[in-house]
């Protein structure tokens, strides 16, 4: 008996050997387990390459593939199972081949598959940031030049339930595109712009030109006004380190980054001034909108967050005796600035206050944020011209 107990001892003992040199083992070939905590740039994290590209899973229309990588930390690894892995990639196949058949709603997604900017997408265990913060979705840049990769995090996938219902990831998705646009755009135009602007060279246009522009010219020369001359800025840097609002809701998301909330209002601020030169109908409807952009009477946009401030939207204007001679026929403008208080709701008085759905500011669309500028200019920019709306605006500066 006592022979036995001794040999059971011992047969103990050497499995419990065996498995320690196993793991051992594991940590020695897998960098892996470690080298997820190094952060990327931006957004990102790391950059990856420590997976089997030839073990990807085919979206049918798109030119990337799904992939699998073990990752965050030996827990991870050890405990991520064959069944979970096998539904978290079937969650996220099944929603981007959702995306692909409907690919002309989701503006960004579109964009990427005509550029073919996103190189691959890594579901891993778990997915963190440079600071070692968790995130659902992380973009990261590789060694390619305007190629990224989209990082998912399986285990927020099985927690928010979504392993079992892909079309409700959808929108989160397509939402998350717009820092695979931001991040694969290698240009430096999209942040640098000249401390000064060129007034004389400035591409302003008279009246009736811009009245016989198609949509498409506008919007061209509306790039050209954004190249120095027309600007969109967080003046105030009040949204640095702040979390932005999810479109269409009051929850607020968390920023990844100190500028994420700065970036993701700039390019919506931006997209929405091309929507109101592009689309006929705010020539028609709202037609000093229009012109006071392509025409040089609007300077900056800007994109706050003031608590202090019970205004959602506001039009300021230079008097008279600021005013500057722009382009080459040297024209006379006293030059305005649109200021939005993204964590403000409209008031019932204000002219827009009914596209908003009591949303605030920051939580509008594209097409109601264009909507509600376009409305403050129309209503805003002839009256604040005159010099006692002026001076009180002077009184009430932030």
């Amino acid at each position: 008996m006592k022979n036995n107990r001794h040999l059971m001892q011992r047969y103990r003992v050497k499995w419990l050997v065996i498995l320690l040199c196993g793991i051992g083992w594991l940590m020695w070939i897998s960098p892996i387990v470690f080298a997820n905590h190094r952060g990327g740039d931006g957004h990102g994290h790391s950059e990856v390459s420590d997976f089997d590209e030839s073990a990807g899973y085919e979206i049918p229309g798109a030119s990337f593939q799904v992939y699998w990588k073990e990752g965050a930390g030996l827990v991870e690894v050890l405990a991520s199972g064959k069944k979970q892995r096998e539904k978290s990639i079937q969650a996220v196949v099944d929603a981007f081949t959702m995306m692909v058949k409907d690919r002309i709603q989701y503006k960004r997604f579109d964009e990427s598959l005509t550029k073919g900017v996103l190189q691959n997408v890594i579901i891993e265990p778990k997915v963190v940031n440079r600071e070692g913060k968790e995130f659902m979705f992380l973009v990261a840049r590789t060694k390619h030049k305007g190629s990224v990769r989209l990082l998912i995090n399986a285990s927020m996938l099985q927690e928010q339930g979504f392993i079992t219902h892909p079309e409700q990831l959808v929108p989160l998705l397509a939402r998350e595109f717009q820092w695979v646009i931001s991040k694969s755009d290698t240009s430096k135009m999209q942040r640098k712009r000249p401390e000064t602007r060129d007034l004389k060279h400035a591409p302003i246009q008279t009246r009736k030109a811009i009245g016989g522009m198609s949509g498409a010219e506008r919007e061209t020369r509306l790039q050209k006004l954004f190249e120095g001359y027309l600007t969109t800025v967080d003046a105030f840097k009040s949204l640095e380190g702040q979390p932005y609002y999810e479109l269409g809701s009051d929850k607020m998301l968390t920023a990844a980054q100190v500028n994420s909330a700065t970036h993701f209002y700039d390019i919506r601020v931006r997209e929405a001034l091309q929507r109101i030169v592009l689309d006929s109908e705010f020539l028609q409807n709202t037609p000093k909108a229009v012109r006071n952009l392509l025409n040089g009477n609007i300077w900056n946009v800007s994109f706050v967050h003031i608590d202090s401030r019970d205004w959602a939207t506001r039009t300021r204007v230079l008097p008279r005796d600021k005013a500057v001679n722009v382009g080459k026929k040297e024209k006379l403008i006293q030059p305005a600035k649109i200021l939005i208080n993204l964590h403000r709701k409209a008031l019932p008085e204000d002219p827009y206050y009914t596209l908003t759905n009591d949303l605030p500011m920051g939580a509008l669309s594209t097409s109601q944020l264009a909507q509600v500028i376009s409305l403050e200019i129309e209503h805003q920019i002839i009256e604040k011209s005159m010099r006692g709306h002026v001076a009180a605006d002077e009184q009430s500066a932030p």
